[in-house]
């Protein structure tokens, strides 16, 4: 039976991994900070008679990746399938959010990531199999005014993985991201989006059980990225095809202005 890990496990598409993955009879490592969420969910997905285990780590902190691995390692497990699922958005004018908090977004939704890929890649590929899913996102696609440092990461995770994808395929380990759309989570609540835009957001949810479903299809098709969910999600991400980039950030700055 192989064995999964996923990070921000805790809820949302993370929680819906952990689901979709218990369902199809995969052990699982959830990792978050918060150990009463990752015991509740741990205990639901007993009823597929497998093994759960949790590890809780505030993936910002220093060295946080090497302890996740030494944990894993500690107790004997291989892992097969690694999903950096982890990570936050911040809604706002750059300049007057907080500081702290933006670097802390660099830190999870990339350095976690790709330190996260370099300790348990290896390994995949001395055993010539494997698989990483990298949850990147829409906003990858194109600069965001109001939302500029988590589009910039996301952009960043769609590029790493991409190139992990084709340095990978000729030793059986298969790199994916995953680039949803506005999911139905409660993520643009946590990021503070004004009301308006949450709303405007809502009309073009795509279910998490629906992203995760696509994501894994995608892995098992051994594609390099995949934009699960509708068609407007296909539209959002192929803009800068048609669009001169100045144009784009423009049309986003009027789009995301609350």
């Amino acid at each position: 039976m192989n064995t999964a890990l996923i990070t921000g496990a805790s809820a949302g598409i993370g929680a819906a991994f952990a689901q979709e993955l218990a369902a199809r009879r995969t052990n699982l490592v959830l990792v978050a900070r918060s150990e009463a969420k990752l015991q509740q969910l741990a205990q639901e997905l007993q009823q597929y008679k497998i093994q759960v285990d949790i590890v809780v780590q505030d993936l910002t902190e220093p060295k946080a990746a090497r302890t996740v691995f030494d944990i894993v390692t500690e107790k004997g497990l291989t892992i097969d399938l690694l999903i950096n699922n982890a990570g936050f958005g911040e809604y706002g004018d750059f300049a007057e959010l907080d500081a702290e908090q933006q670097v802390k977004m660099i830190q999870l939704n990339i350095l976690a990531l790709v330190d996260l890929t370099h300790q348990f890649l290896p390994g995949m590929r001395q055993r010539r199999t494997g698989g990483i899913i990298n949850m990147s996102s829409v906003a990858a696609f194109q600069p965001m005014p109001y939302f500029s440092v988590y589009a910039a990461t996301k952009a960043f995770v769609l590029s790493f993985s991409e190139a992990l994808w084709a340095e990978n395929r000729s030793y059986g380990v298969h790199i994916l991201a995953v680039c949803p759309g506005p999911t139905e989570t409660n993520f643009f609540q946590e990021a503070e989006f004004p009301s308006g835009l949450r709303n405007a957001a809502a009309t073009n949810y795509t279910p998490t059980e629906v992203v995760v479903r696509e994501a894994l299809k995608a892995l098992e098709k051994k594609h390099p990225s995949v934009i699960p969910g509708n068609i407007g999600n296909q539209l959002i991400a192929n803009l800068h095809r048609f669009l001169p980039r100045e144009t784009l950030a423009t049309l986003w700055k009027t789009l995301l202005k609350g």
